[in-house]
């Protein structure tokens, strides 16, 4: 008898102690964010629907998404250790990792790496039709919403003017995010801004409803002096019809959005996370038109920084590189 209630106890404390381990093993997760932009561009939306798919499809993974001033903040988030993953611009995150172009004075940012190139951003610039805008040098002087500060925008708006003989100096700089340019243009409060982001995107889409606008086209001459200056930046057209009033199409300066991350996030993890993005990637393309721009043909793209370990496996598993 006292056999037979020893080897109960012993029964009941090992099946306990099996209990708590796996208890925690299932209850251990992984937490990892992706800071975006504002909620007026098209990270917000992306970022969000890319963080459920990974929560939903990497067992022990809960992704979220958070607002932010995208681009260059987004890289100094992950210069800092405040956040795991980010969507930054080609152009920006290149400049932040060697301290070079609108960023020589930094320090450079080198611990960003690349998980993949996503889809391209085009830069818009909007004015209302009563400031009478319809070049970039008819900017002088008028209120111009520049994009959040440390953004990728701000620093697209100091290059397009710089190119057409202009500087912040020679505008009424507004340092306001999409959202912001949206409601000033809307209200009258500003004449034009600039909006760093693939389109259609919803605050020009908002604007467009209430105000009549214009899409301020880049000459071509000049459009090809950018492309041959700056790494990143390539030729693209906001074809007609996309927003309310613009019938024609509208040459523009397009960079990649990339989704990067910090180097010393778990190889494991990025693996997963990259073979995620790839093997579901179709539900990104329910959320927003530049979802079915995400491919892996153009997976590294713009791609100015080191892949990530655990992307690199992924690639080279697949045969997108040796």
């Amino acid at each position: 008898m006292l056999r037979n209630k020893t080897t109960l106890v012993l029964v009941l404390a090992i099946s306990l102690v099996v209990g708590i381990f796996s208890f925690g093993f299932a209850a251990e997760k992984q937490f990892v964010a992706i800071a975006t932009g504002g909620t007026g561009g098209t990270y917000y939306p992306l970022g969000g629907a890319l963080a459920q798919m990974l929560s939903n499809n990497v067992e022990g993974l809960i992704v979220t998404a958070m607002t932010s001033n995208a681009s260059i903040e987004n890289c100094n988030l992950i210069g800092r250790g405040q956040i795991e993953t980010a969507f930054s611009q080609a152009n920006t995150t290149y400049w932040c990792y060697t301290a070079t172009g609108m960023l020589k004075d930094t320090q450079p940012i080198t611990n960003l790496r690349g998980i993949a190139s996503l889809y391209p951003e085009t830069i818009h610039i909007v004015a209302t039709k009563a400031s009478g805008i319809k070049t970039i040098e008819d900017l002088k002087g008028k209120r111009v919403g520049v994009g959040a500060p440390n953004s990728g925008t701000a620093a697209d708006a100091e290059i397009i003017l710089k190119a057409h003989g202009l500087t912040f100096d020679d505008v009424k700089v507004e340092y306001i995010d999409f959202n912001e340019v949206a409601q000033r243009l809307i209200d009258g409060q500003i004449d034009a801004g600039f909006t760093t982001a693939g389109y259609p995107t919803s605050s020009i889409i908002d604007i467009a409803t209430k105000r009549d606008m214009v899409l301020v086209p880049i000459s071509e001459e000049k459009i090809k002096e950018l492309v041959a200056e700056i790494p990143y930046y390539g030729a693209t057209v906001i074809p007609a019809g996309f927003y309310k009033g613009v019938d024609e199409p509208v040459p523009a300066l397009a960079t990649p959005a990339l989704w990067i991350c910090d180097a010393k996030l778990s190889p494991t993890v990025v693996y997963k996370m990259t073979k995620a993005l790839w093997e579901h990637r179709d539900i990104l393309a329910k959320v927003h038109s530049q979802g079915k721009n995400i491919t892996l043909a153009t997976a590294l793209n713009g791609m100015g920084v080191p892949l990530h370990l655990g992307a690199e496996l992924y690639y080279k598993e697949i045969g997108l590189i040796k």
